[in-house]
């Protein structure tokens, strides 16, 4: 059984963090930071080239990862490939025991670093999770035809932006996706738990039964919290926030220490996930640290989080 869905069923709170593959053939910087994760986190996101950025595959990490006894999830997004391609990736990663994906839409080629290649989306996150569902349910690929010996079953989840105006957008396609099979969902990046609060209540309201873990990302700079605001839709970093993470970076120019920002990110994010734990405001967290997945031990441990 997958973990992820062993911890939420169990109640536990769940805990995922996110890694990219590299870009070229060696693994042995992300198997690294893997290697730390093991055992502090019940799964591990293995992004499909995000932000439309060339990198080796999903899945190939996820392989590895499996094999060092780390549990992945595989993400699928239907920018780049169609329902053949994507129902060969879940089949092959079933069959070295990677049983839990996160099905995504994906950037369009235009905002990313090989922007000649052709977008796909023959399938969208909705419509992957309901080919997997079919699969699943049929014992069928994608084109009605038998598979061969048993299908493959997977713990299915999608992603839902919290912070969206109208936000009756976004729970009306939360529900599609809930309809067509996920299981869970993990939330793009919060940083203002009220708001996160008054999303989950209307979730609840609108009858959707799904556990939501927040998306944590731990900033590294206030410039950093700037550009999100500026470039990444649904990401919504507090001023007061970004106020402390200026301070900090001058406090380390006067004092000739680097890295002041960063470990108040860090801990601002801890502060956050000990808040969503104590006040049972989520199931669960996916901590999103973007190139520094060495400091997610180091956060549960300020957040008091073990498994």
């Amino acid at each position: 059984m997958s973990e992820l869905k062993r911890a939420l069923e169990s109640g536990a709170f769940a805990v995922t963090a996110e890694m990219a593959p590299p870009k070229g053939c060696d693994f042995s910087e992300p198997m690294e930071a893997a290697a730390l994760l093991k055992g502090k986190v019940h799964a591990v996101n293995v992004t499909d080239m995000q932000s439309a950025c060339l990198k080796a595959s999903s899945l190939g990490l996820c392989v590895h990862l499996r094999q060092a006894g780390v549990e992945p999830i595989l993400q699928m997004t239907g920018r780049d490939r169609n329902r053949m391609g994507l129902m060969a990736d879940a089949l092959s990663a079933a069959s070295f025991g990677i049983d839990t994906v996160l099905a995504l839409t994906g950037d369009h080629p235009a905002v990313g670093d090989c922007r000649d290649a052709k977008p796909v989306y023959d399938l969208d996150s909705v419509g992957i999770l309901r080919m997997l569902s079919e699969m699943e349910s049929t014992g069928n690929d994608c084109g009605g035809n038998a598979l061969s010996g048993s299908a493959p079953v997977f713990f299915k989840g999608a992603a839902v932006t919290p912070v969206y105006e109208p936000q009756i957008l976004q729970l009306n396609k939360l529900r599609q996706k809930v309809e067509a099979g996920a299981r869970y969902i993990q939330t793009q990046g919060i940083f203002d738990l009220d708001e996160l609060r008054r999303f989950l209540e209307a979730v609840d309201a609108a009858g959707i039964q799904v556990p939501v873990m927040a998306g944590i990302i731990p900033l590294k700079s206030a410039g950093m919290a700037r550009f999100m605001n500026e470039n990444v839709p649904g990401i919504a970093v507090p001023e007061e926030m970004i106020a402390r993470l200026d301070a900090a970076a001058a406090e380390g120019k006067e004092k000739g220490v680097k890295g002041l920002p960063a470990k108040l990110g860090m801990e601002l994010a801890a502060e956050m996930i000990a808040r969503i734990q104590d006040e049972h405001i989520c199931p669960g967290v996916h901590i999103m640290a973007i190139g520094a997945e060495r400091n997610v031990p180091a956060i549960l441990e300020m957040a008091g989080v073990r498994l």
